[in-house]
């Protein structure tokens, strides 16, 4: 019954959400038994979910004490930096509650200068650093060593040289009957086309996998969530 009652809850839940979708809007009689119905669930879910989030929440920052506090007392590898994750933990979370400096979403305030003098040079310092990383990954990818290696290949000097003046002025010279011949509008042909297509393939495999995976979960098939037993 504890790994039966989990998925009972999780298909009655779940099923009450999808259903809730196809239900029409009330009309100028005002709502039936079934709308109203739908409409208090609507209502509520959303607020249990928010509870439940509040309790996630929760959770994670004492998984974050837990697993950085003991690597701090027991002085492992690297424990400054936990002890720095913690410090910045703590100052933002006494920050944001005690409003200091004013609401936490206003321009004033204390936290929203921490994102804005801390956080946002950090990302923008990681995402430089990145830059190199990623360069070098895509030295090592883009070698051409079969077809579609070739194709991704071509197709990123393609992008590469049309978006930049140098790749504008390589084919700037062409006539205005050849102007879809000229790089940029070659660029913007594979960015619009080849690549949309590629996104959209992507995206519908990805919502049919989450169909496939929820309808799993409804219907107790998936059992690996609630029947994880401890090794």
């Amino acid at each position: 019954m504890r790994r039966r009652l989990p998925r009972i809850v999780v298909g009655i839940v779940g099923s009450l959400l999808i259903l809730k979708a196809f239900v029409p809007r009330p009309g100028p009689a005002g709502p039936t038994e079934w709308q109203a119905f739908f409409a208090y669930v609507d209502e509520n879910f959303s607020v249990w979910f928010n509870i439940l989030a509040v309790f996630a929440f929760g959770l994670g920052a004492a998984s974050l004490l837990k697993v950085h506090g003991g690597r701090v007392l027991r002085r492992q590898r690297d424990w400054p930096y936990s002890l720095a994750g913690l410090i910045a933990f703590g100052v933002v979370l006494i920050a944001g509650l005690a409003r200091v400096g004013g609401d936490p979403s206003e321009a004033g305030s204390t936290v929203h200068w921490i994102f804005r003098a801390v956080i946002s040079p950090l990302q923008a310092s990681i995402f430089a650093l990145l830059a190199f990383y990623v360069a070098s990954a895509s030295y090592r990818a883009f070698r051409v060593r079969s077809r579609e290696a070739a194709a991704l290949l071509a197709a990123t000097l393609i992008i590469l040289a049309g978006r930049t003046p140098f790749g504008h002025s390589l084919t700037d010279w062409l006539p205005s009957s050849l102007a879809f011949l000229r790089l940029d509008n070659v660029a913007l042909w594979v960015v619009q086309v080849p690549n949309t297509a590629g996104q959209r393939a992507i995206t519908i495999g990805i919502a049919l996998g989450t169909v496939a995976m929820s309808l799993r979960l409804l219907l107790g098939i998936e059992r690996g969530l609630f029947d994880r037993r401890e090794s």
